[in-house]
């Protein structure tokens, strides 16, 4: 097994992750991520702190010493179009050759122009593709190799479609990557809609910005609020997300795909070092979305026992994704989660 890891940007982050990852002996981390630098472009997920490339290089420099790799991630699903100017072309050669040149070991990339970009610039940086990008299907993983990716993160709906996953692990010769905690609804109505709202808040100080002459000043996360309700409302839907259990990742091994990668770099360093060892070591006991991302804060609402998802791995893997016809997630959920009293 191969485990990635959220680094929330700044380097006592980094070292506090490296530092309980050696205390607990944990070999199966073997590469942390971080976002890329706002000046520059923004990114598809919430970012708490970024670095310029001085700040890269020295957590890269960092990271190695202790055999830890490095991956930037510049995976915005909105660029406005600026990335196919010729002020935009010069400005992402000229990124991504500064973080070759700072010992990046990785770029994780959502734009398809982006990742030719990097294949025709003949780096030594790995060319990830990222989960934004909705790989989901044989034939689209093919287009991204194609393209120049060395790995693919498939889209999370997949996660439990195993018929889907085997199909991308025969079709293409890169690697494969899941996203092991994410827990956004299956099928989520507002999930493109959020990754460009991200794509360009975390674009406030970048040169897209400053191009357009735009500022960003948004009156509330429609998306997140809407998301917090529906599950608040009708609580299956949690368990219906794609997450997956610590316990279950040995049933992805047997399908040949071996990198996991733990999302929520906008957690806390408590909190990822938590799923950390929980996903290293393959087990968890307690309130499974103490584990999930997007969003933690349901957590704080609900008590999910991870012991009593025992075997539910077998379901998910034949379902057919027929809610409505199936329930079996709505059974489920009065078995294995409650409301936290106050």
């Amino acid at each position: 097994m191969r485990l990635t890891v959220p680094h929330p940007g700044h380097f006592a982050a980094l070292k506090e992750i490296i530092e309980a990852k050696e205390a607990e002996g944990l070999n199966e981390v073997e590469e942390v991520y971080m976002a890329g630098s706002p000046e520059v472009v923004g990114s598809g997920r919430a970012t708490l702190h970024s670095e310029g490339i001085a700040g890269i290089k020295t957590q890269t420099e960092y990271a190695h010493q202790h055999g830890i790799k490095m991956n930037v991630v510049v995976n915005p699903s909105c660029l406005g179009g600026y990335h196919l100017t010729f002020e935009g072309y010069k400005l992402f050669k000229w990124y991504f050759e500064e973080l070759n040149d700072a010992g990046v070991d990785g770029v994780t990339v959502a734009e398809p122009y982006l990742i030719e970009l990097l294949r025709n610039l003949d780096l030594t940086m790995e060319i990830v593709v990222s989960c934004i990008a909705h790989v989901d299907s044989p034939q689209r993983a093919e287009f991204y190799e194609d393209l120049g990716a060395d790995t693919i993160a498939v889209d999370t709906n997949i996660n439990r479609n195993f018929t889907i996953l085997e199909a991308i692990t025969r079709a293409v010769n890169c690697n494969l990557k899941v996203l092991v905690n994410e827990g956004c609804i299956y099928k989520c109505p507002f999930r493109h809609a959020h990754f460009n709202l991200f794509s360009h808040v975390t674009a406030s100080r970048s040169a897209l910005m400053k191009a357009q002459s735009q500022s960003m000043n948004i009156f509330s996360d429609y998306y997140f609020d809407k998301c917090i309700s529906i599950r608040v409302r009708d609580p299956s839907q949690i368990i219906r997300s794609p997450w997956i259990r610590p316990e279950d990742l040995k049933e992805y091994e047997a399908i040949g795909i071996d990198n996991f990668k733990i999302t929520g770099r906008a957690n806390t360093v408590n909190w990822i070092i938590n799923c950390m060892e929980s996903y290293s070591k393959r087990s968890f006991k307690g309130n499974l979305l103490e584990l999930i991302d997007c969003p933690s804060e349901l957590g704080y609402m609900f008590y999910v026992d991870n012991e009593l998802l025992e075997g539910s791995i077998k379901q998910w893997k034949n379902c057919k994704k027929i809610c409505d016809e199936c329930r079996y997630c709505d059974e489920l959920t009065a078995k294995v989660l409650r409301v936290i009293e106050k």
